[in-house]
């Protein structure tokens, strides 16, 4: 005995599973996009790139340094003493991070810059890794200061880094940059500043 089935009842189910296998890979796509949308926008305060923010600390005096050197590396300790007087740029980079690897070469010709004294400090990282970093990239900072567990950072407002303060010769915080310098930052944000407060001083 043999039993026969109703092909024109299962074509619609077939059908269906066959739409829903092909949207599943859109349903997928969709589903990443949410969540890096989502990851973009936490990267961000209030929707807004938090490089645009203003740091509250902009025409404030700088928070006092007093970190330990950073071991094996030939350069002072990050004291009041080593910007006191001096228009410097405090840079916080560590080895981990990718972006302080792209900027670098951007601090190694400010550097050059007799206008210009720039300090270090090593955010979070560990001393060995830091030394390879500088010893492959080179050293731009006349002093370092090691900031282990980040207290240093919390007391300079640091959103994340790498991140840049330009501090006047009396002390007070010119100019904030979030993120790595490149090509345009520099030379419409920090080169200018620069100037202005040289002509100033």
């Amino acid at each position: 005995m043999t039993i026969e089935t109703d092909d024109s009842k299962l074509k619609p189910q077939r059908n269906r599973s066959r739409y829903a296998f092909a949207l599943m890979p859109l349903v997928i796509f969709l589903g990443f996009a949410a969540v890096a949308g989502k990851m973009l926008y936490d990267q961000s305060v209030n929707g807004l790139d938090v490089s645009a923010i203003p740091s509250a600390l902009i025409g404030k005096t700088a928070p006092s340094l007093s970190l330990p050197p950073l071991e094996g590396s030939n350069t002072a300790a990050l004291a009041d003493s080593a910007i006191q007087g001096k228009l410097t740029l405090v840079n916080v980079f560590a080895s981990w991070c990718v972006p302080c690897r792209q900027e670098h070469p951007i601090l190694k010709e400010l550097a050059k810059d007799s206008r210009l004294n720039i300090v270090g400090i090593n955010y979070k990282d560990r001393n060995d890794n830091a030394l390879r970093f500088l010893g492959e990239l080179g050293n731009p900072y006349k002093a370092i200061g090691v900031d282990p567990n980040g207290k240093a950072a919390i007391d300079w407002g640091v959103y994340g880094i790498p991140e840049s303060y330009l501090v006047g010769p009396d002390g007070k915080i010119l100019y904030k940059k979030v993120g790595p310098f490149d090509e345009r930052s520099l030379t419409q944000d920090l080169l200018p500043a620069i100037a202005k407060a040289s002509a100033g001083s």
